[in-house]
């Protein structure tokens, strides 16, 4: 199922209690000072939706960046929000593709059985000339039952595995970080690529705003020798830019997804990763 909807099918939808809709905008790397997407949000958003801060609900007892936190504190959190896993839940982002497919990703991993994203985000909400509000939204709290999927996230050892394996490995970040030849934002890691990896920066993906068709995707990663009936899993930098990839992958009909949680964040501290770089 195409896991997008339009401008056209959510505006109706808006007075029914059963979909909620959420703003999952990150503010966009190496902007300074750092873009307060809250603050844009409380300013203008779709009438009804909430905030899905993906930093406030990742896991804070690990360094690395974005990760999911456990079953058990995304249950309290959704919950809390008014959120249950029963719902149809149609996530957006204020501008771009960037991070609304994390918050996809994090909720279907954890077990939400209807996700959707906004094809085109506010953006296109706004110029389909449909209302937006401004100030908090709260929900009357709801009961989300957790249970993560294993087979949609990979760890450590298991993308070591892959690579052992020559399985497919998709990387979204830029080309020259890929190839080692610009430096990686966060410091005292090097750049380059895990052996075997496809470069596919995610911003190939997007076209105007929004996810390319499906016809367009399919013929990128044909391009890219990518076999969507084979098992693909996706990373980037810190496991953001991975759910654009593992997006567009399923967009295309690719069979089996999944996403390296850790991304090169991790990967590329420890001195046993094997990191290549292309001359």
């Amino acid at each position: 199922m195409n896991p997008l909807v339009t401008p056209t099918w959510l505006s109706p939808r808006l007075s029914d209690p059963n979909i909620i809709i959420l703003d999952a905008t990150l503010p966009p790397v190496g902007v300074t000072p750092p873009v307060d997407t809250h603050a844009r949000y409380l300013a203008q958003h779709i009438p009804g939706a909430l905030f899905f801060d993906i930093e406030e609900l990742s896991d804070h007892s690990t360094p690395l960046p974005h990760m999911l936190p456990t079953a058990e504190a995304f249950s309290r959190s959704m919950s809390a929000l008014g959120l249950s896993d029963k719902n149809t839940i149609v996530v957006y982002e204020q501008e771009g593709v960037f991070s609304a497919p994390r918050a996809w990703w994090t909720l279907r991993t954890f077990g939400a059985q209807h996700v959707h994203i906004l094809d085109g985000g506010l953006r296109a909400w706004v110029e389909a000339g449909l209302p937006t509000e401004s100030g908090p939204v709260h929900r009357t709290p709801a009961t989300f039952h957790a249970t993560l999927n294993q087979e949609a996230v990979k760890n450590l050892s298991q993308v070591k595995e892959k690579i052992a394996n020559h399985q497919q490995i998709l990387d979204a970040r830029s080309a020259a970080r890929f190839n080692g030849t610009a430096p990686e934002p966060r410091p005292n890691l090097s750049s380059g690529h895990m052996p075997g990896a496809t470069s596919l920066p995610y911003t190939e993906l997007v076209e105007d705003g929004r996810l390319k068709s499906a016809e367009k995707l399919r013929g990128l990663f044909q391009a890219k020798q990518v076999n969507l009936d084979q098992p693909i899993t996706t990373t980037c930098g810190s496991g953001v830019t991975a759910a654009v990839l593992a997006l567009g992958l399923e967009v295309a009909g690719a069979q089996e997804i999944s996403l390296y949680d850790g991304s090169w964040a991790e990967y590329a501290q420890y001195p046993d990763s094997v990191i290549e770089k292309t001359t």
